[in-house]
């Protein structure tokens, strides 16, 4: 699964921009992303749309933030996001879109786009040298 890969190569400190549709599949890849990271099978990973933010304890923490509630950058603003992302912690954040300036230098971009209804185009990417070679070796074959 995609997500657990993701989730097996980020370390506490990265965050992770996911970008797509709506029902694209960016719950379903954090929740790969959480079993990558540690987190619990058992453990239910959902969408945080009406909290805003999840935790989950796996070998760091995980932070699942959705701002497809938010509008405007003074309410992302204003909520204080921005404490989530640390050193021991690793932030996924959905509909990333709406507040590029939220994030860290040298965060995981992930962009999703529906195919079909069982297939889609994935494209993960940082500008961070040293985390883009961390995605190659992770993703070598």
């Amino acid at each position: 699964m995609l997500g657990e890969k993701i989730g097996s190569i980020l370390i506490g400190g990265d965050a992770v921009a996911l970008s797509g549709t709506l029902g694209s599949g960016k719950t379903w890849l954090t929740k790969g992303i959480g079993i990558g990271l540690g987190v619990s099978p058992d453990e239910v990973i959902s969408s945080p749309s009406f909290s805003l933010v999840n935790e989950y304890e796996g070998r760091c923490l995980l932070y699942h933030i959705d701002l497809y509630r938010l509008d405007k950058q003074n309410d992302i603003t204003l909520l204080g996001l921005d404490d989530y992302f640390h050193e021991k912690s690793v932030v996924v954040v959905e509909w990333a879109e709406r507040s590029p300036g939220l994030f860290p230098s040298g965060f995981i971009k992930v962009k999703i786009e529906i195919l079909d209804d069982n297939e889609r185009a994935i494209e993960i990417d940082s500008d961070d040298p040293v985390i883009s070679e961390r995605l190659k070796k992770g993703f070598a074959l």
